[in-house]
Formats: C-alpha cells, sequence, structure tokens
C-alpha cells in the first residue's frame, strides 16, 4: 500500500470528535443523574424548612445517641481492619504457603454476600436460639441487639477495604527492598515499619478512607443485629430509616445529609491528597 493511502487511513486507536463528546457526554449524563441530583435532592430536602429547622433535627435524643453508636463503631472497627489489612496484604504479597488463593477469595466474600445475609450468620452463630447463644446467655455476655454485634457486622462488610487497597501495590513493588533490609541486619518489625510502611502509606490511607465511610453508612447488616433499639442500638443509617417511616421528612433528610456529607468529605480528601502528593503517589507505584 502506497504510504500516501496509510497516512489517509485513521487510527484504530482515535475516535472523531463527535464520538468523543457523546461518550463524555453519556458519562457525564450518568454522572449527574444517578449521583449528583440524588444527592443535591437530599440536602435539598433536609434544608427545606430552613437552617433552623435544619439544626433542629439533631437536637433529638435518638438522634444524637445514633450519631455517637456510629461514631464508636466506626473507631473500633477501623483500626481492626486496618491491622487484618496490613497482615492480610503482607502475607499474601510476602510470603508463599497452602492457601493463598483460598485466603484472597475470603478476602473477596464481602463483596458478594448481600450484608443482611452476614448478619444473619452472626444472629445464628450468638443469638440466643442460636449455636453459640445458650453458653452466651449463661455466662450474661450479649452480642446481638448490642454494641458487639454492630461492630461485628460492620467489620465483616468492611474489611475488604484497606487489604484490597494495598495487595495491588504490594505485589507491584515486589520484596527487593524488605530483603535489602534483612540483609543488613534489619529485624521483621523494623523492615515494616521502616521499608514497607511508608511505600504503601497512600494506598493504606485510600482504605481507611474508604472503610471509615462504609462503616458509617452500613445499613443491612447491622439492621439484623441491632435490634432498631431506638437510642440504645440505632446507628445513623438506622435512624434515618426510623424518621422518615414516622413521616418526619425534614428530620430525615437532614440526619441523610450527614452520610452523604461523608461520602462528599471522603471524596474530597482523597481528590485533594492526589492533587498534593500526586508525584509521590505514582512514585510508589512505579516503585
Amino acid at each position: 500500500m502506497p504510504a500516501e493511502a496509510a497516512m489517509r487511513l485513521p487510527s484504530p486507536t482515535s475516535e472523531s470528535p463527535a464520538a468523543r463528546a457523546a461518550v463524555i457526554a453519556v458519562a457525564v449524563g450518568f454522572l449527574a443523574f444517578f449521583l449528583m441530583l440524588p444527592l443535591f435532592a437530599v440536602f435539598a430536602e433536609g434544608l427545606r424548612g430552613g437552617v433552623a429547622q435544619y439544626l433542629e433535627s439533631f437536637e433529638d435524643s435518638d438522634t444524637l445517641a445514633a450519631i455517637q453508636l456510629t461514631v464508636t463503631v466506626a473507631a473500633i472497627a477501623v483500626p481492626l481492619n486496618i491491622v487484618f489489612g496490613l497482615a492480610a496484604s503482607w502475607a499474601i504479597t510476602k510470603f508463599d504457603f497452602w492457601g493463598k488463593s483460598f485466603l484472597i477469595t475470603l478476602i473477596d466474600l464481602p463483596f458478594s454476600v448481600s450484608p443482611v445475609v452476614s448478619g444473619m450468620c452472626y444472629v445464628i452463630l450468638f443469638g440466643a436460639n442460636g449455636y453459640l447463644g445458650p453458653w452466651l446467655v449463661k455466662h450474661d455476655v450479649q452480642i446481638i441487639f448490642a454494641v458487639p454485634g454492630i461492630v461485628l457486622a460492620t467489620m465483616f462488610v468492611t474489611f475488604p477495604f484497606v487489604a484490597r487497597e494495598l495487595i495491588p501495590l504490594m505485589q507491584e513493588q515486589g520484596t527487593s527492598e524488605e530483603e535489602a533490609a534483612l540483609s543488613l541486619g534489619a529485624g521483621g518489625f523494623r523492615t515494616f515499619w521502616s521499608v514497607t510502611l511508608p511505600n504503601v502509606r497512600w494506598a493504606l490511607l485510600y482504605g481507611v478512607l474508604l472503610c471509615n465511610a462504609r462503616a458509617m453508612g452500613e445499613f443491612g447488616a447491622v439492621s439484623v443485629v441491632s435490634g432498631h433499639l431506638r437510642g440504645v442500638t440505632n446507628t445513623v443509617p438506622l435512624q434515618v430509616e426510623i424518621l422518615y417511616n414516622d413521616y418526619n421528612f425534614i428530620a430525615a433528610f437532614a440526619v441523610a445529609s450527614v452520610l452523604a456529607g461523608l461520602g462528599l468529605v471522603t471524596l474530597a480528601i482523597k481528590s485533594g491528597l492526589e492533587w498534593r502528593y500526586g508525584d509521590e503517589i505514582s512514585a510508589a507505584h512505579r516503585h
């Protein structure tokens, strides 16, 4: 084929301006309709009665208790998931052992199992009529319809987030630096603290942000194990449902806006870190 004819042929990887505009319009349209519009509606409905009524929605004792419980559960579940995520990713990426693939599959399990099903699993295990229920009742230990059950259910649905952020990066980085540190006489803990952790700190931070947002917004699993005790075991998502079912719509949307705001803050922090430390993050991935 003559060189001139070959130059006139369109590149298989290029698109026409109209095609690019159409694809971008579809993507932006989906985001606007399925993401931005619902978020705007939540804040608009919460502020329908004015700022004073919006703030008054948070003076209810049950709502305050729900906020406190949500923060408490996240403060317990997220650090525990950080420990699990670091341990699991370290084991999977730094060692070869029997059952590694099965461990990776188990980490992904909460992504494929309904949160309601996970909550039912804890009811079967720790409920009064469950497998361990009689022993727990005998020793005056309450897990279901109490804070421990909520923490367990929240941990189940959130533990993949940290590990799934760390594993790909640690696999890409390999073990060369750790091996060099060990050959120079550094112990396992010092190697982890001085070499591995600094290399994965941004992925770890992303995982923590996502884990915290999901922990505070979890509904299905928590709904099953909480018992819906007002002012005792209701988290913020459950309190939103109660307010909505009581036809207290302004208060329901006001409290819901807290969760929506949490998601927006999480996204803003993530975007801000990428903008501020983009070069370091890219260097860590290329490492």
